[in-house]
């Protein structure tokens, strides 16, 4: 890092607090005597979010037109490290020619349950997957000498009151699933900055937790970016400060910056301390302005191409009875479904961005070489019964070969700000299916949605092809996997339980109120499902072609493994070939077993190639909180290659010497764990694992209310309190009722702010004062 120090010596104090939070919604300050210019930050998980006019943080008011690639949740689909890094080159290049120093993602945090609302902008349930894709996604963003921001660091694993909940959660969850992504990136990929999350960690929030962010990120991973509030995340300016949240966006209108300088007046804040964050800050500045200095032109038709190889690569076959796909170019088909026509091709919030352009299924479908005989909507997207569009469409069925289903899930069903109610369809979208598998045997269902769902007509349907959330080429993708044109690769980055009651977070998901207890620990996703040896509907890592494939030639050396792939096929094809880590003789409780590795392999018909996939030891070990740090334990593990998770080719063992340190595990202590019964863990149990003993999961209904606390909160007190929370329910219901979905998910967003952060996020609109006024006010009651 280039020494500031001399430009540092310059600066007033209340030039050096001025840099510690933003100009505006979207840009840092400029200190202009000083030729310190201002910077732009914008989101940009999957694409581009550039607000030429009024800006917001959640999608309310339209952006530049940009490329909307397919979102994360797609692309982790794709198991494929070389495509994300070239969609976060695509990415960084268009904001690179808009002048964006920082682009907002990508998305980090790990799905600890499908009803999480953000989902679709996550990877995975797994750490490594996560991690990898992510890491080389930032490497392709920052290629263009811009800056990428990895978020939400961390345990952001809820949108319901994300703002003020407590994530509590054990050392060891924490440091093997939701921290062990961020670790990969910020050690393979150097990103320049991270975003902190809204939510608290073990009773600190993200931005002002000293373990997370001193003891681990700059500590331990010797992070040298900055770390950047999400927008509003400021809790107590000071303490983020200290723990090193060097940048607080948006403005505060000046708030904040004054009480920065209070700080270093009083001796709170030691000057030397804000010296560096602003050192780490014009670092970022003078850095990426550089970068930006020469641009290049963009081609929108090349990037609307690579969108569509992107979603190629990504949609995911889960079912083919009886080759069912590709389709018979000579049959008679129907197209069924409201999302043929109108795509559900990304996410909603602060991730939304304006397409270039925009394919859809059925025109393409209807351009294609294939035998449409007609379109029916089938339902209305919405929920709402309505049986003509659904006779129209069994009417329909009636003179079709095969029928091409296309189903999903809704914009107001997952979206930032607000959690899903359940895994399920819409009512109408499943009668439907049950309706058509009466009359007819050939159906396909052609999926789309950004998270798991639950499939009750999986034995009635012989084909199912998901595409996720394509972005907006998703449609050409879909239509090109249908014909044949191209092989599907993809394979599922999550597990798709039968149900959600058998999700092993479900019990405690969400944290309604004060806290969100992980007492299913380390067992999320397949960690869970394949330890307690549950049948799930699709498990992790599968996906089907249609090609073959056959394994052989296992071989292992000290740090890798080697085998053969074969496509045994008539078409050529791509597989991803998965290694899995199995301990054999642990003493701690631990996983049945966890993916260590993976590659993807493309094979023409007969051909046969080598694979070889690298591990070191780190592979087999676990977080030991005795010792702070990483432990392997001596003894013998199976190394499990596999198409899937529970389609395991080839199987060999080996011994490890570990260092076989101490652990706090006593199994008579922490039965239940070792069992992996995670949906009966007690109080008792779950604290000794926690080390201490969390506050309640519910709020005080008496005490009043302060600035750390929400709207919602109001439902408990008389008067104005109770009054403002009903007018916003209000506001919701009307917006839904209205046909606005998005809007009225975003009401929640209003629903859960803290006091605290209404003055900061109306620019000083409404001040501090008039907030603690209109406390008083609710507090009457």
């Amino acid at each position: 890092m280039i020494n500031y120090q001399e430009l540092i010596n310059k600066m007033t104090l209340e030039e050096k607090a001025s840099l510690m939070s933003g100009g505006n919604f979207w840009n840092t300050k400029s200190i202009e005597r000083l030729d310190i210019p201002s910077i732009m930050l914008t989101d940009g998980p999957h694409g581009l979010r550039k607000q030429g006019g009024k800006a917001d943080h959640l999608g309310l008011n339209k952006s530049l037109p940009a490329t909307c690639f397919p979102p994360a949740a797609t692309l982790a689909n794709s198991w494929d490290v070389d495509l994300l890094h070239e969609v976060g080159r695509l990415i960084g290049k268009e904001a690179a020619a808009e002048k964006v120093s920082v682009l907002l993602g990508p998305g980090l945090n790990i799905k600890r349950n499908p009803l999480a609302g953000r989902n679709f902008e996550y990877f995975s349930e797994d750490p490594f997957l996560s991690g990898k894709l992510a890491a080389n996604m930032v490497g392709g963003i920052q290629s263009n000498g811009i800056a990428a921001s990895p978020k939400h660091y961390a345990v952001n694993s809820q949108e319901h009151m994300r703002m003020t909940i407590d994530e509590v959660v054990d050392e060891r969850a924490l440091r093997e699933l939701y921290l062990e992504a961020f670790r990969y990136v910020v050690e393979e990929s150097k990103p320049k900055t991270i975003m902190s999350s809204y939510n608290k960690v073990n009773g600190e929030f993200a931005n002002e937790n000293t373990h997370l962010m001193n003891d681990i990120l700059y500590g331990e991973w010797d992070f040298e970016g900055i770390l950047v509030t999400d927008w509003g995340g400021n809790n107590d300016r000071v303490k983020g400060l200290i723990a090193g949240n060097q940048l607080e966006m948006p403005s505060s209108g000046g708030i904040t910056d004054q009480e920065i300088v209070e700080a270093v007046k009083s001796g709170e804040l030691a000057e030397e301390i804000l010296d560096e964050s602003v050192a780490r800050v014009l670092a970022l500045v003078f850095e990426t302005r550089k970068s930006l200095e020469q641009t290049e032109e963009i081609d929108w038709e090349e990037h609307h191409q690579k969108a569509i190889e992107a979603a190629r690569r990504s949609l995911v076959l889960l079912k083919n009875d009886e080759n069912i796909l590709p389709l018979d170019k000579q049959q008679k088909i129907a197209i069924i479904g409201d999302f043929a026509k109108t795509p559900r091709y990304q996410g909603a919030g602060s991730s939304l961005i304006n397409p270039t352009k925009l394919d859809n299924a059925l025109e393409l479908l209807n351009e294609s070489p294939l035998n449409v005989i007609g379109y029916e909507q089938g339902f209305k997207r919405y929920g709402k019964k309505n049986a003509e569009l659904e006779n129209k469409a069994l009417r329909l069925a009636e003179k079709a070969d095969t029928v091409l289903l296309f189903l999903g899930l809704d914009e107001g069903s997952e979206a930032e700000g607000i959690d899903r109610k359940d895994m399920k369809l819409r009512d109408n979208q499943v009668s439907l299916v049950n309706e058509l598998s009466l009359i007819h045997d050939n159906i396909v269902v052609v999926l789309s949605g950004g998270a798991a769902i639950e499939m009750p007509f999986v034995k009635e349907v012989k084909g199912i092809l998901h595409s996720y959330l394509g972005g907006q080429g998703g449609a050409s993708a879909i239509r090109d996997v249908l014909l044949g044109d191209c092989n599907p690769s993809g394979k599922l980055a999550e597990t798709y339980p039968i149900a959600y009651e058998d999700v092993s977070s479900a019990p405690y998901f969400p944290g309604l109120e004060a806290t969100a207890e992980h007492r299913e620990s380390i067992y999320i996703g397949y960690r869970y499902f394949d330890t307690v040896n549950l049948p799930v509907l699709f498990p992790f890592g599968h996906g089907l072609s249609y090609t073959k494939f056959e394994y052989g030639n296992m071989h292992i050396t000290d740090n890798q493994v080697s085998f053969t792939v074969k496509n045994v096929g008539n078409a050529a094809g791509e597989e991803i070939a998965q290694l899995y880590m199995k301990p054999l003789s642990s003493n701690v409780f631990r996983a049945n077993k966890e993916l260590k590795g993976f590659a993807k392999v493309h094979l023409e018909p007969d051909e046969e190639k080598q694979v070889k996939i690298d591990f070191d030891n780190h592979a087999f070990a676990y977080f030991n909180p005795s010792i702070n740090d990483w432990s392997v334990e001596s003894g013998k593990y199976e190394l499990q290659v596999g198409s899937s998770i529970e389609d395991i080719r080839l199987i060999d063992r080996i011994d490890i010497e570990g260092d076989d340190a101490a652990h706090p595990f006593d199994k008579n202590l922490f039965e239940h764990y070792y069992e992996a019964n995670v949906h009966q863990v007690g109080d008792g149990e779950f604290h000794r694992l926690l080390g201490y003993t969390p506050t309640p999961p519910l709020w005080d209904r008496k005490k009043k209310l302060g600035f750390n606390d929400t709207i919602a909160q109001g439902r408990y007190k008389k008067g104005a309190g109770k009054w403002l929370y009903h007018l916003v329910l209000l506001v919701q219901k009307n917006l839904f009722l209205a046909g606005q979905p998005l809007k009225a998910n975003n009401v929640m967003f209003v629903m859960n702010m803290p006091f605290r952060q209404i003055p900061g996020f109306t620019q000083g609109k409404i001040s501090r004062k008039m907030v603690e006024r209109f406390l008083k006010l609710i507090n009457l009651g």
